[in-house]
């Protein structure tokens, strides 16, 4: 057996957790080969940016992740957890190009692409270390010896892959279409990269000229500077109101252009009119309408969101805001504009540069979709792949049978540029897994690149496989594909879950992952989300260092439940480093405690005290529960489950009744047993704990006797049957709720603390009796008792004492002499007069119709509880007074 006997200090969380990382990693804790011989357990990190530093929602997700690891690695499988950063395309680019116009006053094209991409790789460097940093202190135990990073040579040789063979299936194209466009930028957006917000704009009423006709047909719209692009006005075919202009035409306002009414289902009848403008280049319906109808597209804006020439002379070159208030003054004075109208509608906005977004039809690379949702769909249809919990599956269901083609080029110098390659002289295009020097189709070496690079999520897309070495068929492929589980928030099931299911299933033949655990936001004390607007996020790191990760990662893990958002309220993790601080000192206490401790003895049945018996078997009981719970990915459950051991059944009962034993013990065999059940349950609950807080539980459990070299690698504990005594737990169980029923009647009848009173129990049966006369001294402990006294089945109940009644004994307090009863039956009458007033002053409010229809729901129920609580308050102080007037 080995263990450290230097005696504990004060607890200090940053004196200890960061040396016990360097510690794992150095013994390459972390790291397992592939061995087949062993049944794998597998997790791929869901890569944060290399933009900035881990938020609240990192440290929740990485949380829970290790918690998954500790404990498949402590039960004996072949585990492996890779970690990894993204390069985050967009948003990295941006930060560059900032840091560039603040220090050089340059932007990129000042110096060059080349030269650029230096910049973003430093940056990267500088800035993708500290997340490995931020990683480590959160103690998170991945192998970073695996780590990836979604632009290094083994990712950006599977991005290849990819490409080209979607490519030659077909399922690559390049296309004229709409898609989000940021003016700022000057690139496509994924639907990811724009936050939608709902702003307060307005409805203009304009009015189209019939052709032929002394007549006109009103349409509305929020997006009047647009005008000059439109090439139809639409209806539905089913309002009557508009079915004589189908197929007439009319003028458009400012450019004199006739177009033609159409019908299309698509018209919302209850809109404005029930007429809209069609601008197939600049609204993503209108363009799906366009493409149904035939019609021409024009584009009457630069890339820089500035009108063009074909906006008309007079526009040309002013930017959305300006040509608006033109277009607007202009029609106006045409007596074209009707009215206005106020309108509170969703912009979309680019979530880097909060540029408002412009749908444009530029000329892009895209993936056929619908061939590759089928088998993604399929794969959770019949259960290879599992959402945990499994509401979730509607959200992942409903992108993927609603999803259109995926746009994945972008217009920037950052990320993966994309492998295709143009001649100049036959006009040809070569697409190719290796760089190319000269055309494929005529040898000429007059070709170009192009320019454009891949959506940050294509390559993220195929995470779980390119991390392990893809496409050549690797040892960590073999073993560890697919992997076992998928950690990562609601947010992003459709924009990268999907994603990854549809390209795993593509190229692998195979789901990414067994199961996908999702889980909620990290929300303030509010309930409002963490941003930088609103100036309320918390640096996971700051907490760290206030308080120790043990209590951060206890903090995120109980208040969580899979699925739902939570609340962050730093008292739950100042109280969970007092529940280290707990464990720690009652670590110490066993500790000082072992100085003649025996390493060979093990006691034997008649050794045992009930208090030994119920404790053992409260902690198989623990154990069985916390690994079903972790089995079934109910993280906060089971880490609730060892909390309440901890603290209530070891630290609470069972070391205060060992106390006496430790110093005063009957016999040297007497002494070794309370021991060895302290050790051995103190151990082995270490263990089981070690996955929510891994610091303090390796600390103290090199403290004590163990065996192996560290607590990250022990086994996993395991229920002993030959420690389990149901019948004797469940009778300690009952003495317990005696015990605690005594310390009610103290605590409602106001006896000062410390001092001891006479107790009386009358129990139900023969056994029990027995039991109560052989453990009276539990009584003595844990109950302040001076004397106790049995009754027998005929003895007399007593007269003037409060009782309390559990099942199989009821207990008697006299309280005479404990209290002064006329000042107590003062003080609590007072109370009575007090709460009275607060019941009557809630009744009033709660009968007054005008605050019951007012208030918020929340508000008035939040009320009813109060008066819930001061009635049952007034419930038991009557009580009191009942019980007073008896003595």
């Amino acid at each position: 057996m080995k263990w450290n006997k230097e005696q504990l200090g004060a607890y200090a969380p940053n004196d200890i957790e960061m040396s016990w990382y360097d510690f794992w990693e150095k013994n390459g804790y972390f790291h397992q080969d592939p061995d087949p011989s062993k049944e794998p357990f597998s997790i791929v990190m869901p890569p944060p940016n290399v933009t900035g530093q881990l938020h609240m929602g990192h440290a929740l997700d990485n949380t829970l992740q290790d918690i998954l690891v500790r404990f498949k690695r402590m039960e004996g499988y072949n585990v492996a957890w890779i970690p990894g950063t993204d390069h985050a395309g967009i948003a990295t680019q941006v930060k560059v190009e900032q840091q560039l116009a603040k220090e050089e006053g340059k932007s990129r094209y000042d110096i060059g692409r080349e030269e650029f991409l230096k910049r973003v790789w430093a940056w990267k460097e500088q800035y993708g270390s500290r997340i490995e940093k931020q990683v480590r202190r959160l103690g998170s135990s991945c192998d970073w010896s695996r780590k990836r990073f979604t632009m290094d040579d083994t990712c950006a040789r599977a991005v290849r892959e990819v490409f080209v063979t979607l490519y030659e299936k077909g399922l690559i194209y390049q296309g004229q279409r709409i898609t989000n466009w940021c003016p700022h930028c000057h690139t496509a957006l994924s639907d990811i990269e724009v936050d939608h917000s709902d702003v307060q704009g307005h409805l203009w009423y304009i009015k189209y000229p019939v052709v032929g006709e002394d007549d006109y047909i009103m349409i509305a719209t929020t997006r009047p500077e647009t005008i000059m692009g439109d090439t139809a006005v639409a209806v539905n075919p089913a309002d009557d109101r508009m079915k004589k202009y189908i197929g007439k035409k009319v003028v458009v306002p400012l450019i004199d252009r006739e177009v033609e009414v159409i019908a299309d289902d698509y018209v919302d009848i209850g809109f404005g009119t029930g007429a809209v403008k069609i601008t197939p280049a600049h609204d993503p319906n209108d363009f799906e309408m366009g493409q149904r109808h035939n019609l021409e597209s024009i584009m009457i804006m630069n890339l820089d969101g500035t009108m063009n020439e074909k906006a008309g002379a007079k526009y040309n070159g002013m930017t959305r805001e300006d040509c608006r208030k033109a277009v607007v003054a202009d029609l106006k004075e045409l007596g074209l504009l009707d009215h206005i109208e106020e309108l509170t509608h969703a912009v979309g906005h680019c979530s880097r540069c909060k540029t408002t977004v412009e749908p444009f039809v530029t000329k892009q690379w895209f993936v056929k979709m619908k061939p590759l949702t089928e088998a993604a769909l399929k794969a959770v249809e019949d259960g290879k792949t599992k959402f945990i919990p499994d509401r979730f599956v509607k959200t992942y269901n409903h992108w993927l049978e609603d999803v259109h083609d995926w746009c994945i080029s972008r217009q920037l110098w950052w990320g993966h540029q994309i492998p295709v390659w143009y001649c100049d002289d036959c006009g040809k295009s070569s697409v190719s897994r290796e760089d190319i020097t000269e055309c494929q189709h005529c040898h000429s070496k007059h070709i170009h690149r192009d320019p454009d690079v891949l959506d940050t999520w294509f390559s993220s897309a195929l995470w779980p496989f390119s991390t392990m070495g893809w496409p050549d068929k690797t040892p960590d492929i073999q073993q560890f594909f697919p992997t076992s589980v998928l950690v990562t928030g609601y947010d992003i099931i459709f924009f990268w879950v999907a994603r990854m299911m549809f390209m795993t299933c593509e190229f692998m033949k195979e789901i990414p992952f067994k199961n996908v655990f999702i889980h909620g936001l990290v929300r303030d004390s509010q309930g409002r989300k963490m941003s930088k607007s609103l100036g309320n996020g918390i640096d996971p790191l700051g907490v760290c260092e206030q308080y120790g990760a043990d209590a951060l990662r206890f903090t995120l893990v109980t208040g969580n439940t899979p699925g739902n958002d939570m609340r962050f309220y730093m008292e739950r993790v100042e109280a969970n480093r007092n529940f280290a601080n707990k464990i720690w000192n009652a670590s110490k206490f066993v500790i000082m405690n072992l100085g003649d401790f025996d390493e060979t003895f093990i006691p034997e049945d008649k050794d045992l005290t009930l208090a030994d018996r119920w404790i053992l078997t409260s902690f198989n009981e623990t154990v069985a529960k916390v690994t079903e719970d972790l089995d079934k990915f109910e993280l906060g459950d089971a880490a609730d489950a060892v909390y309440n051991f901890i603290w209530n059944s070891y630290c609470d009962w069972y070391i205060e009744l060992a106390k006496k034993r430790l110093y005063q013990a009957e016999s040297e065999r007497d002494k070794h047993t309370v021991q060895y059940v302290l050790v051995y349950v103190l151990t082995h609950t270490l263990e089981m704990l070690h996955p929510f807080m891994p610091f303090v539980t390796e600390h103290l459990w090199q403290h004590l006797p163990h065996e192996g070299e560290s607590i990250i690698v022990a086994p996993w504990p395991k229920t002993q049957d030959k420690w389990n005594f149901p019948a004797d737990a469940a009778t300690m169980n009952t003495m317990m709720e005696a015990i605690k029923g005594i310390r009610n009647l103290r605590a409602e009848s106001n006896v000062p603390m410390g001092k001891k009173a006479p107790v009386i129990l009358a129990p139900a049966t023969e056994d029990m009796a027995q039991t109560l006369k052989t453990y009276e001294d539990y009584f003595h402990t844990l109950a302040f008792a001076d004397k106790v006294t049995l009754l027998g089945a005929g003895d007399a109940k007593p007269e003037n004492a409060v009782v309390a009644v559990v099942p199989g004994i009821e207990v008697y307090l006299q309280l005479k002499d404990l209290i002064d009863v006329e000042k107590e039956t003062a003080r609590v009458q007072k109370e009575q007069e007090k709460l009275q007033k607060e019941i009557a002053r809630l009744d009033k409010k709660l009968s007054n119709q005008g605050f019951l229809s007012k208030a918020p729901a929340a508000v008035v129920e939040k009320e009813k509880g109060k008066l819930a609580d001061y009635q049952e308050k007034m419930a038991a102080l009557t009580k009191s007074m009942e019980d007073l007037a008896k003595l």
